[in-house]
């Protein structure tokens, strides 16, 4: 028996061990590191490397490296168009079979399965406002809930919490853009202040100019925005809670079990289902958009739910678009740490191992990498965005491993008879254009602009671009069609 069988063989008996212990525990106040801790014990895993801190310098060991040159130690990343038997593919007919296999690994080993008992969510509007303003734009708005059927376990309860805001100023059915974040109706007073923050703390500034809403109003766009958090917490300690444990009853995750991204994404998929009834609603023109961990979740969205038709995908970095095999700034390790595993399947965790169980394992041990989550979108259309390290979008998220990301992702899109990014260089030897250089011809775009880690600077460039894509030109409510 080789070596490998021999650590899945001993992987599985301590799974098989660990369940029904678990099963016995009160699980309900667990922290995060309690829950981490039951993921390596399933795993059988006594030791990970550790994650890079993004404050520390060097020589500090775990500063995060920012130099180009060291950023590459695993450059060529698996191939998209090779089938795992080797049969290469060459006709979009092929692609299918392809998708299918990437689909597979990235659910069992990164962001982990769909359960199939998921309850139903049943939506009602619990407010109204139907005469407010966001800028110089007459809305309609409403506040929705999807409360999730909980007959089966009623000790946890979620409710998925969305604002709906439409122009009235515009001739329906309009496009939305559906925004990770908090659920606020306009005039709704600001969020309370989180415990503990000094009484004059003041909050992040804006970027200038108007804000995203406004900019999407002033296009004859709609938007909603869903607030993550109402599905499932942005933490470890969330995960016997939430959706993820209302599917669970209660009990931890096993290893294929999905994490917060997917989580998050399947909570997009049902608030597309609710504006699917709304006949202002364009429902085939429903967008998705996120930044930073909701640029994540966001691509992740955009790459399992066919029926979203466009996506703007803000300073994702490692889980979104930046290569694990890439060593700049965040690294796998973080993203298999107790800070931040929760966002993944259970089984993502073992490519931080260091020893023992399944063994040493590295970020060139995944079966997959950013590259095809983004091709996954293809050939839908999707904005890749990053702001600049001096503006507050950190070296961290690796924007030049985002870029490469999207150039090895273009393949899909040109194989599909759509058009990736214009660029004749491998990925592997592809340089990001400068700063508020646009590559936006095509159905996959890529964006750095000159602000920091938020979208919204590039939300004018992401417009004009989406009603080119889909076909969009909106009328005034003066005008006959």
């Amino acid at each position: 028996m080789s070596t490998t069988s021999q650590r899945l063989l001993l992987g599985a008996a301590l799974i098989a061990a660990a369940l029904p212990l678990l099963a016995q525990t009160d699980t309900s106040n667990w922290t995060a590191k309690e829950d981490h801790a039951q993921m390596l014990q399933q795993l059988g895993i006594t030791q990970l490397r550790p994650g890079h801190d993004g404050y520390a310098q060097a020589p500090d060991p775990r500063a995060a490296n920012n130099d180009e040159a060291k950023a590459n130690p695993w450059p060529d990343y698996p191939a998209i168009l090779v089938m795992k038997n080797g049969k290469k593919v060459v006709t979009a007919a092929e692609w299918p079979a392809r998708r299918a296999e990437i689909v597979e690994d990235f659910e069992r080993e990164v962001v982990g399965r769909l359960p199939k008992n998921i309850p139903a969510v049943k939506w009602s509007v619990t407010r109204t406002a139907t005469d407010a303003k966001v800028g110089k734009h007459a809305v309609s708005a409403q506040y929705v809930v999807g409360h999730v059927d909980n007959t089966a376990y009623p000790a946890i309860n979620v409710d998925i919490q969305m604002a709906v805001v439409l122009p009235t100023d515009v001739k329906g059915p309009v496009p939305v853009l559906i925004m990770f974040g908090r659920a606020a109706l306009p005039g709704d007073p600001p969020p309370p202040r989180p415990p503990g923050a000094p009484a004059n703390a003041a909050p992040p500034p804006a970027p200038p100019g108007p804000s995203s809403a406004e900019m999407l109003l002033d296009a004859g766009w709609g938007y909603a925005m869903l607030d993550p958090t109402s599905v499932q917490a942005d933490n470890g300690a969330g995960l016997t809670k939430g959706i993820i444990g209302l599917v669970n009853k209660g009990q931890p995750r096993k290893p294929e079990d999905w994490g917060a991204l997917r989580a998050w994404s399947w909570a997009a998929a049902r608030a597309l289902d609710y504006l699917q009834t709304v006949k202002e609603v364009d429902a085939k023109k429903v967008g998705i958009e996120g930044v930073s961990r909701y640029g994540k979740a966001a691509l992740v969205t955009q790459a399992f739910e066919p029926r979203f038709a466009i996506a703007l995908i803000g300073s994702s970095g490692k889980g979104g678009t930046a290569p694990y095999r890439r060593d700049f700034g965040e690294a796998l390790e973080n993203l298999s740490g107790a800070g931040e595993y929760h966002w993944m399947a259970g089984n993502f965790v073992k490519y931080g191992a260091d020893a023992a169980g399944f063994g040493r394992k590295t970020p060139n041990d995944l079966p997959v990498d950013a590259h095809e989550l983004i091709a996954l979108c293809a050939p839908r259309p999707t904005f890749i965005s990053y702001g600049i390290p001096d503006k507050g979008d950190a070296l961290w998220v690796d924007q030049q491993g985002g870029y490469m990301a999207t150039v090895a992702a273009s393949e899909v899109y040109r194989l599909l008879g759509a058009k990736g990014l214009d660029v004749n260089t491998p990925y592997q030897t592809a340089v990001k254009p400068a700063v508020n250089v646009g590559l936006v011809s095509g159905q996959l775009a890529w964006r750095q602009h000159d602000g920091g880690h938020e979208d919204r600077t590039n939300v004018p460039y992401f417009i004009e671009w989406a009603n080119t894509q889909l076909g969009y030109h909106p009328l005034s409510s003066k005008q006959d069609k």
